[in-house]
């Protein structure tokens, strides 16, 4: 399986930016399907949501829409490292993040710890 450990949160003021990292194990990406997703305080892990996602074939990525324009999702293959960098951040941003990898072939999925988040207004 593949290990995933998220970094990069904090506690920030609104309006203001972090860029999380992923470090994967994965030495290929063309067979996997990558995102990012968040659990709001209060929520269960069945309620975390997808925030941003980019395929390891092909690059192409999606936002939801509550982050289009803030977020930006990229994989740094000589790294072996998978971003989110978060721009103009507001209260309701704040979450535990958790970096996923879905095998395409097998989906077998692989979820990291989580960083935490925290926007104050």
């Amino acid at each position: 399986q593949v290990q995933l450990v998220e970094s990069g949160g904090g506690l920030v003021q609104a309006g203001g930016s972090l860029r999380l990292s992923c470090a994967t194990s994965a030495r290929t990406f063309s067979n996997y399907e990558m995102g990012w997703y968040r659990q709001p305080p209060g929520k269960d892990r069945e309620e975390r949501e997808l925030v941003a996602s980019i395929m390891g074939r092909g690059g192409g990525t999606g936002y939801a829409d509550s982050v289009k324009g803030r977020f930006t999702v990229n994989l740094d293959t000589a790294k072996n490292a998978l971003y989110l960098k978060m721009n103009n951040l507001a209260p309701e941003d704040t979450a535990i993040y958790y970096c996923r990898f879905e095998a395409t072939t097998t989906r077998v999925v692989c979820w990291g710890r989580g960083t935490q988040v925290v926007i104050s207004s």
